[in-house]
C-alpha cells in the first residue's frame, strides 16, 4: 500500500484524482493507494441524499463559503472542510477478498484504533455506519438517532472489485458547519470532533499518518509506514 497526503484539495480536484487512480488500480497500474487530505469547505450528497437534507440555501451557503456538490459515493449528505481529515482508500477488494460490509468495518476498525491514540474512546453501531463517541452502541430503529456523537462518517463506492471514497474524521472541525445540512440523513445527530472531546487536536497530517498505519493492520495490506507528500497530480 502506498499512502499519499495532498494537503488541502477542491472536491472536484480529488474527485478527478480518485478516479484516475481507480482506473490505474483496476487495470493494475498501480498498488493500493491510499489518499490523505482535507477538504476546502462542501457539503457533498451522495447516493441516497434528497434536497431537504440541505437546510440552508444558496445564498446562506456562500456567505459561509460551502460548496454544494452532487457525488456517487454511498449515504446522505455530509460537510467536508478544514480540520477534518479525509482518507480515500483505492483499493482492489477482490485481491483483498473482502465484501463491502467486511470492507466497511475494517474502516470502522481503523478509526477506533486510531481516535485510541488521542485517548478518545469510540464505537460502531450496529446497523449504522460510522464512528460514535458514547452512547450504547444500539441502533434504535428507522427514525431515530443513535445515542452519543458522531465523530466519523463513511461512504465508499466499489466498482470493478475496487473501492473509492471513504470516510471522514472530525479532527478540529468547524462543527457549527454541520447545521447547513441533516447529517447522514439522521435530524437532530449530535456530532463531535477530538478537539471537541478532548480540549485539543493535533494537526490533521499527523492524525492521517496514525490512521495511514491502523489502516493497513485492518485491511491486511503490506505497509511501509511512510506517508508521502504530494501536492500535484500523482
Amino acid at each position: 500500500m502506498q499512502a499519499r497526503w495532498i494537503g488541502t484539495q477542491g472536491y472536484e480536484d480529488a474527485l478527478s484524482l480518485q478516479r484516475a487512480l481507480h482506473e490505474s488500480r483496476v487495470a493494475g497500474d498501480i498498488p493500493d493507494t491510499v489518499l490523505l487530505l482535507e477538504h476546502s469547505r462542501v457539503i457533498t450528497m451522495g447516493r441516497r441524499a434528497v434536497d431537504s437534507h440541505v437546510v440552508s440555501d444558496a445564498a446562506t451557503l456562500a456567505a459561509a463559503g460551502v460548496e454544494l456538490r452532487e457525488t456517487d459515493r454511498g449515504g446522505e449528505a455530509t460537510y467536508h472542510g478544514p480540520g477534518q481529515l479525509v482518507v480515500y482508500p483505492i483499493v482492489d477488494l477482490r485481491g483483498l477478498g473482502l465484501g463491502p460490509v467486511t470492507y466497511v468495518a475494517a474502516l470502522e476498525q481503523a478509526i477506533i484504533n486510531t481516535l485510541g491514540i488521542y485517548l478518545v474512546e469510540a464505537h460502531q453501531v450496529s446497523g449504522r455506519t460510522g464512528i460514535w463517541v458514547d452512547g450504547d452502541g444500539v441502533d434504535p430503529g428507522e427514525g431515530n438517532n443513535p445515542s452519543g456523537r458522531k465523530i466519523a462518517a463513511i461512504g465508499v463506492r466499489i466498482s470493478r472489485g475496487v473501492a473509492m471514497h471513504g470516510l471522514a474524521l472530525n479532527v478540529s472541525t468547524d462543527l457549527s458547519m454541520f447545521n447547513h445540512i441533516v447529517p447522514c440523513g439522521m435530524p437532530g445527530l449530535n456530532v463531535t470532533s477530538i478537539e471537541a472531546e478532548q480540549g485539543a487536536a493535533p494537526p490533521v497530517k499527523i492524525v492521517a499518518e496514525e490512521l495511514a498505519g491502523k489502516l493497513s493492520v485492518a485491511l491486511g495490506i503490506r505497509y511501509d509506514g511512510a506517508v508521502d507528500v504530494a501536492t500535484a497530480p500523482l
